[in-house]
């Protein structure tokens, strides 16, 4: 079964950091690109960050670039979001995502992660 589960959300001071945590299960985290993705308050869901299969390259959403940082740890099968100097309109739900192949159904599936609250306020 091909699930995300993210966690490490919370609330922060602006200036604050913290490291999003998404567990792969049913693939490995390297094989197909996988991505953040965040949706605030009343907004549509944006891209955040992204990072490619084999290759490893990187992508950010402009205003992340320089504060925050995609990567994984292929032994954990998990994907990471480090975010720093966090500001109030990164206050958001942040979920993961990946489209991988389903050998249950045979063919290739969205994946979602249920999202973790990122709260950035005094």
């Amino acid at each position: 079964q091909l699930q995300l589960v993210e966690s490490g959300g919370g609330l922060v001071q602006p200036g604050g950091s913290l490291r999003l945590s998404c567990a792969a299960s049913g693939f490995p985290v390297d094989y197909y690109a996988i991505g953040w993705f965040r949706q605030a308050p009343g907004k549509e869901r944006t891209g955040v960050s992204c990072i490619s299969g084999r290759g490893g390259s990187t992508y950010y959403a402009e205003s992340m670039k320089g504060r925050f940082t995609i990567s994984r740890d292929n032994a954990k099968n998990t994907l990471y979001l480090q975010m720093n100097s966090l500001k109030s309109e990164d206050t958001a739900v942040y979920y993961c995502a990946t489209v991988a192949y389903s050998d249950y159904v045979h063919r290739y599936l969205e994946v979602w992660g249920q999202g973790t609250l990122v709260t950035v306020s005094s």
